[in-house]
């Protein structure tokens, strides 16, 4: 990993992958990064305007059911899953990797994440990496309408 402002970036799936391999109660948080998020140490609901009490993420941790398959498309999948967050959430939007407590669950059923220790900024390599792989399943896994 390579450090920028203080943070280091992961530049691979396979590296991030391996870090969800050894570590657990990972999570990715799409915004402008842990600086500005750990001031609030909050969400805000984007329908109501209500606080959250934590910061909304995605789980990277490899799920039971999951069993023995590949932790790299696993990983692809879940970064695949919310890519289109820096579309929505406008400039400056970007995945980083953190660990933490799941606190509670937010309005779109996404863990509230407290006791936040930021691990690294996702490079938009690994993201592009990720909708490739999830691309070579397609076929097997059925329609994916994530495209926009």
């Amino acid at each position: 990993m390579a450090s920028t402002g203080g943070l280091p970036t992961l530049h691979t799936l396979t590296e991030l992958a391996g870090l969800v391999e050894h570590r657990d109660q990972l999570y990715v948080r799409w915004s402008r990064g842990p600086e500005t998020d750990l001031r609030a140490v909050s969400s805000t609901d984007d329908l109501t305007g209500i606080s959250l009490p934590g910061l909304s993420a995605n789980p990277l941790d490899v799920a039971p059911w999951w069993q023995s398959r590949s932790v790299r498309v696993w990983v692809a999948r879940r970064l695949y899953d919310y890519s289109h967050l820096p579309r929505e959430k406008g400039p400056g939007v970007r995945a980083w990797v953190l660990r933490g407590t799941e606190a509670d669950r937010g309005p779109d059923n996404e863990p509230l994440v407290t006791d936040v220790e930021p691990l690294g900024w996702v490079h938009s390599r690994v993201l592009e990496e990720a909708e490739e792989e999830v691309k070579r399943h397609k076929e097997q896994w059925g329609p994916l309408r994530r495209e926009g």
